[in-house]
């Protein structure tokens, strides 16, 4: 038995008790004579979800008959749902299927659910597909590494930074709060002026009263 059947049968044992039921499913096994042969009947698509949203995966089907789905964690190999069952204890996942499509939902989505999920089919050689979670994370400003208000001498450099957080990595634009244009030196004898900065740290060099 090579490695990938042997997380199979871990997923769909015979027997397997949960709470106060049992629930007996088929182990893997190989297609009977005249049975037709269960596949996917389609790619799962990948989905991208705000945080605290809810996240649903699909695993399109075909031809299953009495094999068995199954949905896990493929990172970790946690095991989420053994066909229409619940096996994790996490009251946020949920299972459904209609018309040999089985879906995988997480209600009020996390950080940690980012990643991809396996299913699989209870065939004797295992078929299996990956469909991915991707989480946005709204940007929040970090206090610690963020500028404060900066004070400095006509001719001297300052520099003011602002770091956040999110996913995607959020872009930084520094503006004036009096909307007038940012005075950025180019060169110690030549000034530019610009509506906006883009970039994590704003250098200012040699500050005269036009850029106060």
């Amino acid at each position: 038995m090579n490695l990938l059947q042997a997380h199979f049968v871990l997923i769909f044992p015979a027997v397997i008790t949960l709470g106060y039921s049992t629930i007996e499913l088929s182990p893997t096994r190989p297609l009977n004579i005249g049975e037709e042969d269960p596949d996917f009947n389609g790619p799962i698509k990948n989905v991208t979800v705000a945080l605290g949203r809810e996240a649903i995966l699909i695993c399109p089907t075909t031809d299953l008959g009495t094999y068995r789905v199954g949905w896990m964690k493929a990172d970790d190999q946690t095991i989420l749902t053994l066909h229409n069952k619940l096996v994790t204890h996490n009251p946020r996942i949920g299972i459904t299927h209609d018309n040999n499509n089985w879906g995988l939902h997480i209600r009020q989505v996390k950080e940690a659910d980012k990643g991809c999920y396996m299913c699989q089919i209870n065939t004797s050689i295992m078929k299996k597909q990956i469909g991915c979670i991707d989480v946005h994370i709204p940007p929040d400003i970090e206090d610690e590494g963020t500028s404060s208000d900066v004070t400095v001498q006509e001719g001297e450099n300052a520099t003011l930074t602002c770091r956040a957080k999110g996913h995607p990595p959020p872009r930084i634009n520094w503006r004036r709060e009096d909307n007038e244009h940012i005075v950025v030196r180019k060169t110690p004898k030549e000034t530019t002026k610009v509506e906006s900065y883009s970039g994590e740290s704003l250098h200012l060099v040699k500050l005269d009263r036009r850029q106060m």
